[in-house]
């Protein structure tokens, strides 16, 4: 492809008023432009092949939550063959979509309860067909900050409440615990950075926010302004839609939590998911290639500096009602879980200890699970 001087095609649409300077910049910014569009036309097709059959685009979360930062750490991933890009997303729901439709997305971080709640609403037609998870990740918990004139959950009937943005895993979560609760606010759905300030302010009465504790929007909370965290409660119906119970500690926020008092609440898991390609196929090798990475270096992304939250993950955990993807089985099939860590360890113990040799269903061994890590946070 010739490069041509553009100078002469644009100069009658300037007009004389511009100056010679001026004249020098926009024809050499021109330049560049038509050179860096000529250069790429031009790269050999090995090299660009090269380039994408390595590359794995993971959508992520909104800026600054638990998603977005354990999606940076899988940087360590990288190799001549992988290149891992995080994508900031929007949330569990649309995270589907991207995963179901979006080009260059292979693999999104989603909450279990989405495939669920996506059903349910007719949302994406073959939906369990369509997606498949790698493994389930670390649990994320359901925060409601409230006013100080909020007392319990059920005050919040008639109130304004925050739940993020529409198609969140938040607005998503939010919904399906007041519709279990009965209890009906007047439901807002502003980024949560804007909810935070309208609560300072007094002008809502919470908001709802899922999310791996702690959140670092909640740091700059006073519990001196009256706010506070108000108890979620576990119910059988939640529990069985795969909600475990959690809970707040002085740790986990101490500006907002007095010193030997604990908050209840509860935690839905979060599963790596991705579209449910046909094996052999270069999308599906694409997607096997991360996953043998992942699990390969999951010890590393336990180290510091990366995010707590992986040590809250077992990979070899089942989701109930997801169905893994194809090479992540074969993978645990064939090597076993990855090298289990002291976390795995530590759990197989204390599994021992509480149930003896009795047989434990998934939901079990999960709500055992969330038991293991309060304890072993009580002993560090």
């Amino acid at each position: 492809m010739a490069i041509l001087h553009p100078w002469a095609d644009i100069q009658p649409l300037l007009g004389a008023s511009f100056g010679g300077v001026m004249k020098l910049i926009v024809s050499a910014l021109l330049w560049m432009f038509l050179a860096g569009a000529a250069l790429a036309q031009t790269q050999p097709p090995d090299l660009v092949n090269r380039a994408n059959q390595g590359t794995v685009g993971v959508i992520t979360g909104m800026e600054g939550g638990t998603y977005a930062r354990t999606a940076a750490d899988l940087a360590i991933l990288d190799s001549d063959t992988l290149r891992v890009l995080p994508v900031i997303g929007k949330g569990s729901l649309q995270n589907l979509s991207d995963i179901l439709y979006l080009k260059g997305i292979d693999i999104g971080f989603v909450q279990a309860d989405a495939l669920t709640y996506a059903e349910q609403h007719n949302m994406f037609p073959h939906l369990t067909q369509g997606v498949r998870y790698i493994a389930k990740l670390y649990d994320e918990e359901i925060h409601v900050l409230a006013r100080k004139d909020i007392a319990q959950l059920k005050d919040l009937d008639g109130q304004r409440v925050n739940v993020d943005v529409v198609g969140s895993g938040s607005a998503m979560t939010a919904e399906i615990l007041l519709n279990d609760l009965g209890i009906h606010p007047k439901v807002e759905h502003e980024r949560q950075a804007t909810g935070v300030e309208e609560l300072k302010r007094g002008d809502i009465a919470a908001i709802i926010h899922v999310g791996g504790a702690p959140i670092p929007l909640f740091a700059n909370v006073s519990a001196d302004t009256g706010i506070h965290f108000l108890t979620v409660p576990m119910d059988q119906t939640l529990l069985s839609q795969s909600y475990l119970p959690s809970e707040f500690n002085h740790d986990t926020y101490p500006s907002l939590i007095p010193q030997g008092a604990t908050v209840s609440t509860i935690a839905v898991g979060d599963v790596m998911a991705c579209f449910a390609w046909p094996p052999n196929t270069e999308r599906y090798n694409k997607v096997a290639r991360f996953v043998d990475a992942f699990f390969s270096r999951f010890a590393e992304l336990q180290q510091p500096p990366h995010h707590p939250k992986w040590h809250d993950v077992n990979l070899s955990a089942q989701v109930a009602g997801w169905t893994r993807f194809a090479a992540a089985q074969e993978w645990l099939d064939r090597k076993g879980a990855p090298a289990q860590t002291s976390l795995q360890r530590d759990f197989n113990n204390f599994v021992a200890v509480r149930a003896g040799n009795g047989e434990l269903t998934q939901s079990q061994r999960d709500t055992l699970f969330r038991e293991f890590l309060r304890w072993r946070n009580q002993r560090r």
